[in-house]
């Protein structure tokens, strides 16, 4: 284990540090970049923070429907090869549910201010 700061942490620092002080300084396409190199440090932040949940719920899900055991891109690789050919499809019990929430989760981390998914989040709660 490292000692503190996390990596989460100094990301956010730097962050914060260009969003108060550099930003305001910046127009035109320096602003522009900036706001693209920002968005890209809270996409790493929220990779870091909710890939790892993510992956293992999905993991877990597709071991289940497939009822076999392997890496997330072998149970993927094999979920595909399973629908191409027409053994699993969407009237198979679980798979919707799989792909609504594997989609939810990839949106969390890649778009999480995407209007419908937002809709979608709120109407859980």
């Amino acid at each position: 284990m490292q000692d503190q700061p996390t990596p989460v942490e100094l990301i956010n620092a730097v962050a914060e540090f260009l969003r108060a002080d550099v930003a305001p300084q910046l127009s035109g396409h320096a602003a522009f970049k900036l706001r693209v190199g920002l968005n890209a440090l809270d996409l790493v932040v929220r990779q870091l923070t909710l890939e790892a949940s993510g992956d293992a719920a999905e993991l877990e899900r597709l071991s289940k429907l497939l009822g076999a055991s392997g890496s997330l891109e072998d149970l993927n690789r094999l979920l595909s090869a399973r629908i191409a050919s027409g053994e699993i499809g969407f009237d198979t019990p679980g798979l919707t549910e799989h792909v609504w929430t594997t989609t939810l989760d990839k949106l969390a981390i890649d778009q999480p201010n995407y209007a419908s998914y937002r809709r979608e989040r709120e109407s859980e709660i």
